[in-house]
Order: structure tokens, then sequence, then C-alpha cells
């Protein structure tokens, strides 16, 4: 009967076009829970201004949403046009996907993506291209050129971000072809873009008064706010990347949820020990912490083993945060320590305990490991020569930052013309 079915399915399909393929194909709960973790990535970037807003001074609040948004206005524009064929496109090679699908030539409604549209598909990978170079913005805040930074991040998502998607998530990319597992972006995302930050502060140099004055956070509850709004949306960054609604977006959503809570109780026991209170601001980095730890494993460990792998995230990242006043360099808001750390630290811990439709350590699976360990460094290393590349030139050209008395002064009104609170 089953044969049957298929037989006149198939005439049918021959007389009325391909579309009855697709109808059979599509699943409208797939396409429904993407298009959502879609919309939950995007409420990421007005979380993550909010979490990086919070945590400068009341100058400089407007030039560091901007920053975020700015991504949003930008990359959503550039993903369209060039990006997604540059990381999805199908007639590169390992290291590129090509320029077949310029403007998304040859995508149309009926077009799939699995068991969902195609349009949803470049969507969702859209907040992901958006958000990642707004990660970066964390570092270089309050000193750099708000119009140099949009230039930068227009350079740096064609240059790194699209080629690393393809080399991980694209048909053909060579970390995909070796098997590198990363469910979520903990290479592509956080990686990239903390070994970047580290690259745009080496040509860029610290703030005026690093390590000399005390760069207080002008208001902690917007930073938690944001912070709860990054928790919030990660689930569609995690669970979404099933790309279906089934078991394995059920078990990245309870691994990221529980990850999160134990990177946050991880960096808060750190802090304790070290500086004998534990603050509200480790408590907002400890829960981004455990997300981004679990990001590149959130469909591949389960939810008890989430549990270590966001703790010692946040005990890693903490002393990690720490670094960096004994090194001297000046991470504004802890990317590299953060998200750069984290990403590796996750990338790696996925090759030992993965264990859901993968092998790890666990299993008996050294090649898995060694994988992992190769795919971190690989994209770490490009991203950190190919951005100060890119630094080097801007700066050359155009100055990466805004003049001693703008940056004193503040860049809300330097850079904007405005301030945040008209009191």
């Amino acid at each position: 009967m089953k044969v049957l079915f298929y037989i006149v399915f198939s005439v049918v399909a021959i007389f009325c076009g391909t579309d009855a393929f697709a109808a059979e194909l599509l699943s409208a709960g797939d396409t429904a829970w993407v298009m959502v973790s879609t919309a939950l990535v995007l409420l990421m970037l007005p979380g993550l201004a909010l979490f990086y807003a919070g945590m400068v001074r009341s100058k400089n609040v407007l030039s560091t949403v901007m920053m975020s948004f700015m991504a949003m206005g930008v990359i959503a524009i550039e993903w369209v046009v060039l990006g997604y064929s540059g990381a999805f496109g199908g007639m590169g090679g390992p290291l590129f996907g090509g320029f077949d699908q310029l403007m998304l030539s040859g995508i149309g409604p009926a077009s799939l993506s699995g068991t969902i549209p195609t349009y949803s598909f470049v969507a969702f990978q859209g907040m992901f291209a958006i958000i990642t170079p707004a990660l970066i913005s964390g570092a270089v805040v309050e000193r750099m050129k708000f119009g140099v930074y949009t230039l930068f991040i227009l350079l740096w998502s064609i240059i790194v971000y699209n080629p690393v998607a393809h080399w991980v998530w694209g048909e053909g990319g060579w970390l995909l072809e070796h098997g590198a597992l990363d469910f979520a972006g903990g290479t592509v995302i956080h990686i990239s873009s903390g070994a970047s930050a580290l690259a745009v502060i080496w040509v860029l140099g610290k703030r005026r008064g690093f390590l000399k004055e005390a760069f207080v956070p002008h208001s902690l509850p917007m930073t938690l706010t944001g912070a709860g709004l990054l928790w919030f949306g990660w689930f569609g960054f995690n669970a979404g990347s099933a790309l279906a609604a089934n078991g394995t977006a059920a078990m990245a959503l309870l691994s990221t949820n529980t990850a999160s809570a134990a990177g946050l109780l991880g960096w808060l026991i750190a802090e304790k020990i070290k500086f004998g209170k534990p603050s509200a601001l480790g408590a907002a980095s400890g829960c981004v912490a455990g997300l981004v730890a679990i990001t590149p494993g959130a469909g591949f460990v389960t939810p008890a083993w989430a549990i270590p792998v966001g703790f010692v995230g946040g005990v890693i990242c903490f002393y990690a945060v720490c670094m960096k006043t004994r090194l001297g360099y000046d991470d504004a808001l802890d990317v590299i320590g953060i998200h750069g750390v984290g990403g590796f630290w996750g990338a790696i811990i996925t090759g030992v305990v993965a264990t859901v439709g993968t092998g790890s350590l666990m299993t008996g699976d050294t090649r898995q490991f060694v994988v992992q360990i190769v795919g971190a460094v690989a994209v770490a290393v490009y991203a950190f020569i190919v951005t100060y590349v890119i630094c080097r030139i801007l700066d050359a050209v155009f100055g990466l930052r805004v003049s001693s008395a703008d940056e004193l002064n503040g860049l809300d009104h330097s850079e904007h013309g405005e301030g945040a609170y008209n009191i």
C-alpha cells in the first residue's frame, strides 16, 4: 500500500511540479520552531547591548548599545547579499562556500533545507552572523571610532566569519569533513570572536587610565537584565540549532539551561574564594560563561554532563578574566576571558563527554578529541591573524581610536551627539 502511495504521489508530482514534494517534506512544526528560535536569537542583540552597556561608564552607554545595534543593521544586509553564499554556498571548496548564491540566487519559497524552508535556515543562520561581531565590541568599547567599527565588522564578517562558518557547517567545509563537532557555534562564534577581540585590542591599545583608575560599571541592574535576556534567547541559539522540533532540540534546551545555572554557581564560588564576596556582576558573567561552554556540545552532551561543563566553564572563565590585569591587556568587557576561553573549553570538553549521536574520549574515540583541538586552534589562529591585518590597515587609513579629548568626555556625545541620561 505504501509503495502504491509513492507511485501515485510521484505521478502527481510530475504533472503538478516539485511543490508536491516540498509539501511532503516540509514540517510545519520544525519550521515554526526554527522561526521562533530565529526571533529568540535576534532578541539576544538587545540583551547583549544591555549586558555590555551596564558595565561601562555612563558617558559611553549609548555608544556601547549602538555597536550592537549597528551589527543588526549592517550584517543583516551583508548576509543576504553575500554572507550566506560565502558560508553555505555549494560551489566553493573546503575553505569557502563560493559565490553561486549571491543575493540568495536560486532560493525561493519552495526551496527546502531538510524539513524547513531554506529562507528559514538563511534567517536563522543570519542571526548567528549578526551577533558574532557584536560580541567583539565588548573588548573595544569606550575608545573605538564608531564609523571605523562599522567598517570593521563588515570586513570581518566577510573575511573571517563567513569562511569559518563554512569550515565548520558548510557542505564540503574542511572541519566538517574531518568530523569536528560544533552544534551551535562554540568554535564559529565564540572562539572566533574571542581571538579576534585580542587582535583588535592589540592594535587599538588600552583605555586612558587603565590599571590606574577604577572603571566602575554604571548600572549593574542593566547588566543583569541583559544577562537574563541572553539566557532566554540562548534557548533559540542552542535548541534551535537542531533545526527541528524534536528530542535533540529538547535535550539541547535542557542542557543549555543546566550549564548556565552551573556556570553561574561556579563563577560565584570561585569569586567568593578569591575575593570574599559573590557579586552581581559575577552572577551575570557566570551564567553567560556557562552558556558559552555548552554551546558547541548542546546537542551532543546530556543534561547531567552539562553540569560539570558549565560549572568548570564558570570557574575557568573567572580566572581567565582575572588574568587580564596581571597580563595588562585591556579587554574592557571580558570578551576574551568569557567567549574566547569559554568557547575553547566548550569545544575541547565536547570531545571528552559527548555521547549522544557521536563519539568522544568517554566512548574511546580519541580521534574526535584530537579533531576538536585542531578545529579550535585553527579557528583561533586564523581569526587572530586576519583580524590583526584588517585592524592594521584600518588604523593606517582611518585611525581606530577617538581623540584623547573625546575619550575623556565620552563617546556618547563625541560619536553620536546624544546623552543617555538627560537629568
